[in-house]
C-alpha cells in the first residue's frame, strides 16, 4: 500500500500519528480518537496501516498503552518546519504540513531564517518529556560550546525562533536561538526542581505594556486605527521574558521623553517604569537613554 492510494481522511490521520511521534515522541489510540472523533476499531486500523508503511518508526509500550518513537524513525510526511512551528503555536491542524502554492495577490513577510526540522523535533520531544538536552551551541559572545539545557518553551520573537530553557552551564534561564544549535547529543541528566518552567520568574511574570501613538505624529488617529486603540491607548499583556522582543519588533519608543524620531517609531511606551521588570531591555529602542 502506498500513501497516494489512501483517502485524504486516512492520510490526515496517519500524518497526525507521524507528527506526534516526530515532535512529541509518543501517541496513543485515544489521542487519535479525540483528535478526529473516530472509533476504536478505526484507530486500530490506522495504527496498523502506519506500522505497515513505517515498521521501524514506533513501538507499543503495553504498560502505558502508548506508541513510542523509535531511534530508527524516518518521517513519512515532509513536515515543513515553518508551518509546524506556527501550527505548534496555534494548535496543530490535520497533520499535513506541505507548503501551499504561493498566492499571486496575497503575500506574507519574507522569512530569512529557516529552522532545521530535526532540531525543532528533538527540542519539542524534550519539552514534552520534561527532559534535558545535550547540545552543541554557537553564540555571538563565546562561540561554540557544549551545553546541557532544560527547554520548556519555543517562542517566535518576531525575527526568529528560540528556545526558552534553563542553562546548566550558567545556571540560569535564558534564550537559545534554534538555528544556533548545531547538533543534539540526546537527553542529559534528569531535571530537578529549580530547572522547571514554574521557577522561571521572568517567564511566569505577566506585565501590562501601555502603548500610545508617538507624540510627534501629526495625525495620531492613523496609528490608533492601525492597532485598534481605545481612547488613544493599547494595553498589551505579555511575559516579562518576552516584552523586550515585542517592544523591539514594533519599534516602540521607550526613551524618557519619547525623543526618537517618529519616522523610526510610530508607537511609544507610556508606562516606562515597567522597563525595570523586563528581560533584554538592552534591545528595546531608547530604553538606555537618559
Amino acid at each position: 500500500m502506498q500513501l497516494e492510494e489512501l483517502s485524504h481522511g486516512q492520510r490526515q490521520r496517519l500524518a497526525f500519528i507521524d507528527f506526534s511521534l516526530q515532535y512529541f515522541g509518543e501517541i496513543s489510540r485515544q489521542d487519535l480518537i479525540s483528535r478526529f472523533a473516530t472509533g476504536l476499531a478505526a484507530a486500530t486500523r490506522d495504527f496498523a496501516m502506519y506500522r505497515e508503511l513505517a515498521p521501524d518508526n514506533m513501538q507499543l509500550v503495553h504498560q502505558t498503552k502508548r506508541y513510542h518513537r523509535q531511534p530508527g524513525f524516518n518521517a513519512l510526511f515532509p513536515h515543513d518546519p515553518a508551518v509546524i512551528l506556527h501550527g505548534l503555536a496555534q494548535g496543530f491542524g490535520d497533520g499535513l504540513s506541505h507548503p501551499k502554492n504561493p498566492s499571486e495577490i496575497c503575500f506574507d513577510a519574507v522569512a530569512l531564517i529557516h529552522p532545521e526540522p530535526e532540531i525543532v523535533a528533538a527540542v519539542m520531544r524534550a519539552i514534552q518529556a520534561n527532559a534535558s538536552l545535550k547540545v552543541q551551541y554557537v553564540s555571538t559572545s563565546s562561540g561554540e560550546t557544549r551545553r546541557e539545557i532544560v527547554p520548556h518553551a519555543m517562542v517566535n520573537n518576531g525575527q526568529r525562533w528560540h528556545v526558552r530553557a534553563y542553562d546548566r552551564l550558567n545556571q540560569q534561564f535564558t534564550d537559545f536561538v534554534i538555528n544556533r544549535i548545531k547538533s543534539i547529543g540526546g537527553f542529559g541528566e534528569p531535571v530537578v526542581g529549580h530547572e522547571r518552567s514554574e521557577t522561571d520568574a521572568l517567564w511566569q511574570r505577566q506585565l501590562c505594556l501601555t502603548l500610545i501613538p508617538h507624540p510627534s505624529l501629526k495625525y495620531p488617529e492613523a496609528i490608533e486605527l492601525d492597532y485598534g486603540m481605545q481612547n488613544g491607548v493599547l494595553d498589551i499583556s505579555c511575559r516579562a521574558a518576552l516584552a523586550g522582543y515585542l517592544l523591539r519588533q514594533w519599534s516602540v519608543d521607550c526613551s524618557p521623553r519619547h525623543q526618537i524620531s517618529s519616522g523610526v517609531c510610530q508607537l511609544a511606551l507610556k508606562n516606562r517604569e515597567i522597563l525595570r521588570e523586563i528581560e533584554h531591555s538592552g534591545i528595546v529602542p531608547g530604553a538606555q537613554s537618559r
